[in-house]
């Protein structure tokens, strides 16, 4: 695991080939508690082509200079994140 919180990465490969390829990341928060928010796509094996793109936000720990993960939210759709979105603007903006 990464000891500083921009060198965390969802990326996994398996026997050479990309099974979940990171997009993008943006850090939400940092220090020995860090939220960080990706968008993603996994590999569709049966298809052998990558599938849509997906978001998750995951919570990390700084333990012995490491982070490690603790949480996560995975977000499986495009339509799933705008309700997340639109809920978020209508408690943030009243």
């Amino acid at each position: 695991m990464a000891s500083n919180v921009n060198d965390i990465s969802i990326r996994y490969e398996e026997d050479g080939q990309v099974i979940i390829d990171e997009l993008d990341k943006i850090v939400l928060s940092k220090g020995a508690w860090s939220t960080i928010i990706y968008k993603y796509r996994q590999w569709n094996r049966r298809k052998e082509e990558f599938g849509p793109d997906k978001f998750t936000i995951r919570r990390y720990r700084k333990i012995n200079d490491e982070y490690r993960q603790q949480s996560k939210f995975n977000i499986s759709s495009v339509k799933q994140a705008n309700k997340i979105i639109k809920a978020l603007q209508i408690w943030v903006l009243e």
